[in-house]
């Protein structure tokens, strides 16, 4: 496979411009399907679960073209497709029409995400961990411009979603552009078993046991750990608004989110120079997700949704950006679009089944329960990880 010569930077402007599309989206979702669409929360919750869905399929169809096909064509397909979807909702954004195009976009998003992390596993210029700690960042700072004015702007729109569709139009249409111009990239050969282009090792299309065990327990573990997260970003919305705290305020969870995760990724990019085993930001991280569950059984201020929130973006930071990065390395060369897009499909299948899963909790016990049960599944998580790892980390090989 010849260099392809792709600039990192063109990506991460792509990724960041996407992500305040997106910003403008999905941290309303449940409180609009609940409080203007006067749907309960497991009705949310399903909505969701045919978004994220659509997501998973996306996604995975995504990972397997992008190593057959034209990377670049199939971005701008589904840019220009995610961009029609949206610009239905500006229109008409009542029931049913809201959850059948909110899926139709579930479809395009995950086709999207899966493309910019197979696009950057073609970065030559840095190694991956460095790429994806940095789109990662771009991500997240695209959040934190979003998150900031999303939450007002709904308001000020009188709880419309109209204009905050046709930001998300905009935002995506300059994406587009950004893609035109600058994604050149060389489409891999199709698989040949007696001719490479450069010799990247014996094993370039066979995936060792040591690596298929840790993967897949990686994958596992991140729909668990998204079903959880996933809590934060749906059912939240309601729990902290009938408590008295203003859907502004809220919202700014999410930009505290996204500045934390800014300014941590100074921090994780002097540690992975410290650190060499890239396990321990994965261990660590998971960690604290689940401890930010415990803070919020306590939680009665808003300062103290804020302190939990600060310990779940700690957590983030350091494990979401992570677990690409390895999945890239234990990954075979001509085959690395597939298992990001299955990745990212998994993570998918979290989101799907975290906002179902807490509306059924919350609705047959209460919120507290929800939160035991999130901390205690993250906490098991982390030892089922931790014990694969030590016991099959020596047998795997990088590519």
């Amino acid at each position: 496979m010849k260099k392809t010569g792709f600039k990192l930077q063109w990506l991460l402007l792509g990724s960041f411009l996407g992500s305040i599309g997106n910003s403008f989206v999905w941290p309303l979702t449940t409180i609009y399907i609940h409080d203007q669409l006067h749907q309960s929360l497991t009705v949310s919750g399903v909505v969701l679960l045919f978004y994220s869905g659509a997501n998973v399929v996306g996604s995975y169809i995504a990972g397997l073209l992008f190593d057959q096909k034209n990377p670049r064509h199939l971005m701008i397909g589904g840019l220009i497709l995610a961009m029609i979807s949206m610009a239905v909702l500006i229109f008409s954004n009542g029931w049913p029409i809201y959850p059948v195009m909110l899926t139709i976009i579930g479809f395009f998003n995950g086709w999207i995400i899966t493309m910019v992390n197979s696009f950057g596993t073609r970065v030559r210029s840095h190694d991956g961990r460095f790429v994806f700690n940095m789109l990662y960042f771009a991500n997240n700072l695209g959040m934190v411009l979003g998150t900031t004015i999303v939450g007002p702007l709904y308001q000020l729109a009188h709880n419309s979603v109209s204009p905050l569709f046709a930001i998300t139009v905009v935002m995506y249409a300059f994406f587009l552009l950004v893609v035109v111009m600058f994604f050149q990239i060389t489409p891999i050969k199709p698989r040949q078993h007696h001719t490479v282009d450069v010799d990247f090792g014996p094993h370039q299309g066979k995936l060792p046991a040591a690596n298929a065990q840790i993967i897949w327990t990686l994958f596992i573990s991140f729909a668990i750990i998204w079903i959880m997260y996933g809590q934060w970003s749906s059912n939240m919305s309601v729990y902290m608004t009938d408590m008295g705290i203003s859907m502004t305020l809220y919202s700014m969870l999410w930009t505290i989110n996204g500045i934390l995760i800014v300014l941590f990724q100074a921090v994780i990019s002097w540690l992975t120079k410290k650190i060499t085993n890239d396990y321990y930001f994965v261990y660590f991280g998971i960690l604290t997700c689940g401890l930010s569950f415990v803070l919020l059984l306590f939680a009665k201020s808003y300062g103290m949704f804020v302190l939990a929130m600060v310990v779940l973006t700690l957590g983030e930071a350091t494990a979401f950006p992570t677990i690409p990065a390895i999945i890239n390395l234990l990954s075979p060369v001509d085959d690395k679009g597939k298992y990001q897009g299955m990745l990212n499909a998994f993570a998918s299948t979290g989101k799907a089944i975290g906002p179902l899963f807490g509306g059924l909790i919350i609705e047959r016990f209460s919120y507290r329960p929800l939160f035991v049960i999130c901390a205690v599944s993250i906490l098991v998580v982390e030892a089922v990880v931790i014990a694969m790892v030590m016991a099959r980390q020596h047998a795997t090989e990088q590519f």
